[in-house]
């Protein structure tokens, strides 16, 4: 059977936490052998590492990591690297704040091997319409950076074959800010296959969001940056690929 890791990155979420690996760790004991239900702490100041060490005893499938604090994108991207190294088949990456729904995951996983990424496309959203916004303008974005179309490329709910992102990981900069974003872009551009699913997306379940106005516009600028950057690097790259007669766009199994 498929092993799976399941992502959580966690920051100051004290108030979720404890609900949140309650509510995904059955996922772990339903999938293959040898799965886990990964809550990594990003240097959070209140309780939420002490929380989640504290119910290792009762999950047996509970693995806490910590590490300092580098933001939701260097999160991710550390626990995929994680996943990859434990030998996981597949990694599914969702947020602490409990937003999503186990109860939607089953399709995901009875679907994993027909496409590269599969996504969750946050169609029944209770987030806000600023949030709304965002996507909707990032999706633009996007397809004006990369010729790309992608319904929702920042969601956090998402199932990849390890084999797989670990080459798609080759293309993400260490410090890249919005790394499932681009992620999903290199999916689509390389056509591995996109796999979108309608899935609820809830209000947050405690604590604060970390995330305004301003800081929404901030983020918006780095990343209008870093997608310029990386466009002239990935377009030096096709060349570079395409003069050795290895096209950009060719086709790896899922």
């Amino acid at each position: 059977m498929d092993k799976l890791y399941i992502i959580i990155p966690a920051y100051n979420e004290e108030e979720t936490v404890a609900a949140v690996i309650a509510q995904w760790h059955p996922i772990t004991e339903q999938a293959g052998a040898g799965s886990r239900l990964v809550i990594i702490d990003d240097g959070s100041q209140d309780r939420t590492l002490e929380i989640a060490y504290s119910l290792k005893k009762q999950y047996p499938n509970l693995t806490v990591l910590t590490k300092e604090n580098q933001g939701h994108g260097a999160t991710v991207l550390y626990g995929y690297k994680y996943a990859i190294c434990k030998g996981a088949d597949y990694v599914f990456q969702t947020d602490s704040d409990g937003q999503t729904l186990p109860s939607e995951f089953p399709i995901f996983w009875e679907h994993r091997k027909d496409c590269g990424l599969l996504v969750g496309c946050r169609t029944f959203r209770q987030d806000g319409l600023s949030r709304i916004l965002v996507t909707k303008t990032l999706r633009l974005a996007l397809l004006a950076a990369f010729h790309v179309w992608i319904k929702d490329a920042n969601s956090p709910y998402r199932l990849m074959g390890c084999t797989q992102l670990q080459e798609v990981l080759r293309y993400i900069p260490k410090h890249f800010f919005l790394s499932n974003v681009i992620i999903s872009v290199v999916y689509a551009k390389k056509n591995l296959g996109v796999c979108n699913y309608p899935i609820s997306f809830l209000p947050r379940q405690g604590g604060e969001n970390s995330i305004n106005i301003k800081k929404i516009f901030k983020i918006g600028l780095t990343s209008l940056r870093q997608f310029s950057a990386l466009q002239r690097t990935w377009k030096k790259e096709i060349h570079e690929k395409n003069q050795k007669g290895t096209p950009w766009n060719k086709k790896c199994k899922p």
